[in-house]
């Protein structure tokens, strides 16, 4: 099977729900590429990673149960290292070490990168494996100079497969530094016509 994504996503359960719920036709059009795709990324995808600022990873425990966890810092903090490999520094957080602590037993992991303002998503499959402070040349290139947050190891990924999720039921959310970059012609506008009536009223005043 071609697709990277689907190869891992689509077990044979899931295929035979596609096919009962009436699906499996146009997924099935995944299956059909000449070769191996969406397991390298492209300039599309490491433009779209390294603009994001924050993500979700899926880990499993050794007990089976899914884990979810957010990863925030500044935008470009997830580095793509090459085209088949992202990595990211691990800034202290609430100390409970849960996805830490299932790498140790199961090195895959699922990840979602969103961008809520024009409701796209990507999604990635990969393996992670945990980067220390012995292989200082590594996690340097991970590490976020100008970001004042403790770096306690770096994740580094090797991309397994990929897809772009369809916009559908994605609602638009916006940061801060999004709201201010959106409403900033607005500002502008509204300190433009303060101004331009201070200087028609003012004389008007001093009359």
């Amino acid at each position: 099977m071609p697709h990277q994504f689907a190869e891992i996503a689509f077990t044979p359960t899931v295929k035979k729900v596609q096919e009962e719920l009436g699906s499996r036709s146009s997924y099935a059009l995944m299956e059909t590429a000449p070769g191996a795709i969406n397991q390298l990324l492209t300039e599309a995808e490491a433009g779209f990673i390294a603009a994001r600022n924050s993500f979700y990873m899926a880990t499993v425990s050794e007990t089976g149960w899914p884990y979810v966890q957010h990863r925030g810092g500044p935008a470009g903090f997830v580095r793509v290292l090459d085209e088949g490999t992202i990595g990211f520094a691990d800034f202290r957080g609430n100390r409970q070490y849960i996805s830490v602590g299932n790498l140790m037993s199961d090195d895959r992991v699922s990840l979602f990168f969103m961008d809520y303002p024009n409701k796209t998503r990507l999604k990635l499959f990969g393996r992670a494996r945990l980067i220390g402070h012995d292989d200082q040349a590594l996690l340097s290139r991970l590490e976020m100079r100008d970001y004042r947050a403790r770096v306690e190891r770096g994740f580094v990924i090797k991309v397994e497969g990929f897809d772009w999720n369809c916009p559908q039921h994605i609602s638009e959310r916006y940061s801060l530094d999004e709201m201010q970059a959106v409403t900033a012609p607005l500002m502008s506008r509204i300190a433009e016509l303060e101004a331009e009536l201070a200087r028609r009223v003012g004389p008007q005043l001093a009359e």
